[in-house]
């Protein structure tokens, strides 16, 4: 069998794992929310918005007990149990996780919910039910925070990955072997058939 001829593995070799990239960018997106929420909370509380940029930006504290954009606001012992169930099962995928794009992509996600979780958790009116601040306006947006734009973009990164085929482990289709009684198997009756005694070679003198 020629070297062009042998079947391709099924498929390519593995990179290594991603673990410290998506902790890296998780531990980025969760201080940055802690600080900016922090910040927020004590400048800008009970004092009129801040219109920055002609009005293109607005800095304001605003107290969420609904999802991402103000979704759900009775339902927030609900979202805190799914942020708590997000954040696992990130945690549990982490060990499967070689390619780099999931990755950041589950290190956004993974940052953004465990930002608002601590925010459910420690702040007004107490545990598992406290508020999320929010505190970043744009024209005709709810008012949303840096978890929630990380939760949005991976989301979104999240999606386009899944629809391009690529995988969290790295691992990517390559050319299948030959299918069994293909063109040329010697069993599958479109090649030449072998010979059989006293045919194809005349009678022997």
């Amino acid at each position: 069998m020629s070297e062009q001829d042998r079947p391709v593995p099924a498929v390519a070799a593995r990179g290594p794992r991603r673990v410290g990239v998506l902790l890296a960018v998780a531990l980025t997106v969760l201080i940055c929310d802690i600080v900016s929420k922090t910040v927020v909370v004590a400048t800008l509380s009970n004092r009129a918005p801040v219109r920055l940029l002609g009005g293109l930006l607005t800095l304001r504290v605003s107290r969420n007990p609904g999802a991402a954009f103000s979704i759900g606001p009775s339902m927030t012992l609900i979202f805190t149990l799914i942020a708590a169930s997000v954040i696992v099962v990130i945690l549990r995928t982490s060990r499967r996780i070689r390619n780099l794009a999931w990755a950041i992509t589950l290190g956004l996600l993974l940052g953004g919910a465990t930002g608002n979780l601590i925010d459910r958790l420690a702040r007004y009116p107490g545990p598992f039910l406290g508020y999320v601040v929010d505190w970043i306006q744009v024209p005709h947006w709810p008012v949303f925070n840096i978890a929630d734009s990380c939760i949005v973009c991976g989301g979104v990164i999240a999606v386009l990955l899944a629809v391009r085929g690529v995988r969290i482990d790295g691992m990517s289709p390559g050319r299948r072997p030959p299918a069994a009684g293909g063109p040329g198997d010697p069993g599958s009756g479109d090649g030449p058939a072998p010979a059989q005694d006293g045919q194809g070679g005349g009678e022997a003198g």
